[in-house]
């Protein structure tokens, strides 16, 4: 008997490919290292991607004692990697933040308003298990000075 042979999705004509470059950050100079095989943050056709940064200063085992500080080092450590990416919070534009504890919400949104104020990205934020660290944030931001691209 033979295995099944996977049918591969065919490409529609009117999807127009990616272009561009896609540059890939692994580590941020001065920052914590990466706890597994990934990238800090891709930066890809005018938009910087960030893995979910933790509230880690210099490593898993050092944290901010306090649940507000621990939010405002991880908007600190996103930070960071938006600057090495070529962007900054002011042009974040999507925010997926993960908590540990739905009481937890009200103390996220107060830091949370004290980086972001009016700006006011597009925002999910979940209550979840995480491995060592009581929440995760990751985002999208767009590339200083990039401009859309114009449509077909």
């Amino acid at each position: 008997m033979t295995a099944p042979q996977a049918v591969l999705p065919t490409v529609d004509p009117a999807v127009h490919p990616v272009t561009g470059t896609v540059r890939r950050i692994a580590q941020i100079p001065g920052g914590a290292a990466a706890v597994g095989p990934f990238s800090q943050a891709v930066v890809a056709n005018g938009f910087v991607f960030t893995a979910g940064q933790i509230p880690a200063i210099s490593g898993l085992d050092d944290q901010p004692d306090t649940f507000e500080d621990q939010v405002r080092q991880t908007i600190i450590n996103l930070r960071s990697v938006l600057e090495a990416a070529g962007s900054g919070l002011e042009h974040v534009v999507k925010v997926n933040g993960y908590l540990t504890d739905p009481s937890q919400l009200e103390a996220y949104n107060r830091v949370y308003s004290e980086f972001f104020g009016a700006a006011k990205p597009a925002r999910t934020t979940v209550c979840v298990s995480l491995w060592g660290v009581a929440l995760e944030i990751e985002c999208v931001a767009v590339v200083a000075g990039a401009t859309a691209p114009e449509a077909p």
